[in-house]
């Protein structure tokens, strides 16, 4: 039986990578359906993405096989059969906009991920994810059990075997060793006003500056806040004659929008990072 994989992997660029990678693949009875690749002309890195049939080897021999492969190139690759929905776990706190976008995606078959946890510091949507007949962790956080939170909430990470985590409006500042820990299978969504606009209410604050423009951004988590590499923003023109609801609204679908493709590309593969940006083969 034919099973489909995606190889994504970087390495640095040199002759023959795509002839090598297409022989290595053609050796084993695989046959390419779509190719994408990138040759970074400031970091000479090379980049691509490969999704194939292969029907004489099992998932773990190709892997293995591709170790042996990898070695010589220096190359960071990941492997995926693309019939497994990746494995999913979503932090919230009040704002539920980008949650219930989420959660609608994935069950009308838009998102391939299968969500397995909800997380959130407050009980606000408890009954959302019961009506999804999703499992609900209400994990309080203050200052003095902030690490006692992580810990827990990293717990529940692990036993969901969450391959992505997306923090869906999750408005808690992550410690740095929570950061390194969830390194590339973290996703955050913001508002684009950031550094301009920074606390509670940045829609009045934007109103108030007069903004032409709104947007969202949604990037991966790093230990630098908001600053990680980013992976979609989009964002929609405001005049005079919006108010702050206006604003409020507008923003809130960029926000569900921006961070709906985020995770979309990131659960087919598409996104590679490199360095502080994002290789994106859409």
């Amino acid at each position: 039986m034919n099973t489909t994989y995606i190889l994504t992997f970087s390495c640095p660029d040199r002759l023959g990578l795509v002839h090598a990678v297409s022989g290595f693949l053609l050796e084993r009875g695989g046959n390419i359906e779509e190719a994408a690749q990138y040759n970074d002309p400031d970091t000479g890195l090379f980049f691509m993405r490969v999704r194939f049939q292969c029907s004489q080897l099992t998932h773990s021999d190709l892997r293995a096989q591709l170790g042996f492969f990898a070695q010589p190139f220096g190359m960071q690759w990941s492997l995926h059969a693309m019939a497994q929905a990746m494995p999913t776990v979503l932090l919230v706190s009040k704002e539920g906009h980008c949650l219930n976008d989420l959660l609608f995606r994935w069950k009308s078959g838009l998102l391939p991920v299968d969500i397995r946890a909800i997380i959130s510091n407050h009980r606000d949507f408890y009954q959302l994810a019961a009506s999804y007949n999703v499992p609900f962790h209400h994990i309080p956080v203050t200052a003095a059990t902030k690490a006692q939170a992580e810990a827990r909430q990293f717990e529940i990470m692990e036993a969901e075997g969450a391959e992505l985590v997306v923090l869906a409006r999750y408005m808690q500042i992550l410690s740095d060793d929570f950061c390194t820990k969830l390194a590339g299978r973290a996703i955050n969504i913001h508002h684009s006003f950031l550094p301009s606009f920074k606390g509670a209410k940045p829609y009045y604050q934007a109103h108030d500056r007069g903004v032409k423009l709104i947007g969202a951004t949604a990037h991966y988590v790093t230990a630098d806040l908001d600053e990680g590499p980013i992976i979609e923003q989009d964002v929609a023109r405001v005049d005079h004659s919006k108010t702050v609801e206006h604003l409020t609204t507008l923003g809130r679908d960029t926000e569900s929008q921006v961070l709906a493709r985020a995770v979309l590309w990131h659960s087919e593969h598409r996104v590679l990072v490199n360095g502080h940006r994002t290789v994106i083969f859409k």
